[in-house]
């Protein structure tokens, strides 16, 4: 008796992507690579993506749509406006350092019009969710938001290998800005 095996669906491809992009980086995003990632063959790669440049846009549509997400995540935290800013910042802090596609999609979108356009978009995205909320607790300095921001992206950098230490540490930022006030 043989074993059936399931039709991947677009999806799979995607995640495969955003997986091979986090621990290889772009090189990894060519129909041959992947299909051996998923153990198939470039025909199926090609029934669901016209070619390459379609499967990197549907790629990073899937990317922002999540990083959008997790905007919406990081705002149901938080009932005031600090433990929303708090909640966001970390948000931020914790898609660096996690295995996400969020480092590599920074790294890609150096050389990659595409990626740097969706990755400039989320970025001016969270960017006016922290002004906001700082504005809202009445801190009107934008450089303030970008500080925060810049600090949750660079963390992950930290070459610390201590769960959580990040999001505590970009908490402590926040609330040394908020003494400011």
């Amino acid at each position: 008796m043989t074993q059936k095996t399931r039709r991947l669906a677009r999806l799979d491809w995607l995640e495969t992507g955003l997986q091979a992009l986090a621990e290889t980086g772009p090189s990894a995003l060519k129909a041959e690579a992947l299909a051996r990632r998923l153990k198939t063959t470039k025909g199926s790669f090609y029934w669901h993506f016209d070619d390459i440049p379609a499967y990197h846009a549907a790629l990073l549509d899937l990317w922002e749509t999540r990083a959008t997400a997790a905007l919406d995540i990081a705002l149901a935290r938080g009932a005031t406006a600090t433990s929303k800013l708090r909640a966001t910042a970390q948000m931020v802090a914790e898609c660096a350092e996690d295995m996400t596609a969020e480092p590599a999609i920074r790294a890609w979108a150096r050389d990659h019009a595409g990626a740097r356009a969706t990755l400039g978009r989320v970025d001016a995205q969270r960017l006016d969710l922290i002004k906001g909320l700082l504005s809202d607790i009445g801190i009107a300095n934008p450089e303030m938001a970008r500080i925060i921001y810049a600090t949750g992206i660079g963390i992950a950098d930290l070459t610390e290998d201590h769960p959580g230490r990040n999001a505590a540490a970009i908490g402590s930022l926040v609330d040394l800005v908020l003494a400011l006030r």
